[in-house]
């Protein structure tokens, strides 16, 4: 799995890059949780979603956000980390061109980034959002909602509440064109300790729905 570094606007970008073996595979990008308190590419959560995306033939690349490992820069409160977002999906895109879909991906904080990126890409077919936290993060940009995709998120998660989780999804749900899926873990926590191969299971089957509903592209 190659190292990659890239430009962004506060300098390098340090990231992990799958290629896929076709030319026109499709290609994700996966974002990290909040990178004051511990997120990187490496956690367990965003490993998983890549890791999903991988397995399934897709161009994947997960990066850490500015100050993140390697990545130049400072945080700077979700509005540079959106910016490194669209720089790392610009790179993505320019070493697969000919990709057949494009997804997005993210944990947590990154799941509020990546539905930002969802917003002002309109390549971008579909979306896995893992334990988003509309306590926290402002979700009202998401109007509409431009892409189908899938919310998920465990059932004792006590950072994202699990009525906020769902007082969301409804909302995404009332959208004509597009279908909300949304999962929920039993007995799962925020960083799905202990949960992680049910998360995996449900990422997987997800992926598998969608893409058998997709005619494979020549």
């Amino acid at each position: 799995m190659p190292e990659v570094i890239f430009n962004g606007p506060a300098g390098r970008i340090e990231g992990r890059h799958h290629p896929a073996r076709k030319p026109n595979s499709p290609i994700a990008l996966v974002l990290h949780p909040h990178p004051q308190f511990g997120g990187t590419m490496n956690n367990p959560v965003t490993y998983a979603l890549f890791q999903a995306f991988v397995n399934r033939g897709f161009s994947v690349l997960r990066f850490n956000f500015r100050g993140v490992g390697r990545s130049q820069g400072s945080f700077d409160s979700g509005i540079g980390e959106l910016s490194d977002a669209a720089s790392a999906l610009d790179w993505l895109q320019s070493q697969n061109p000919d990709a057949s879909q494009c997804w997005i991906g993210g944990f947590s904080f990154g799941a509020w980034i990546s539905m930002q990126v969802l917003m002002r890409r309109p390549e971008i077919e579909g979306f896995i959002s893992v334990a988003p936290q509309p306590n926290m993060y402002d979700f009202s940009f998401l109007a509409p909602c431009p892409s189908s995709g899938i919310i998920i998120n465990g059932t004792a998660d006590q950072v994202a509440p699990q009525a906020d989780v769902l007082k969301l999804v409804e909302r995404l749900k009332t959208q004509k064109g597009i279908t909300i899926e949304q999962q929920q873990i039993e007995g799962a926590n925020h960083f799905f300790e202990k949960h992680l191969d049910p998360l995996q299971k449900v990422i997987g089957d997800y992926l598998d729905m969608r893409l058998a509903a997709t005619p494979e592209k020549e």
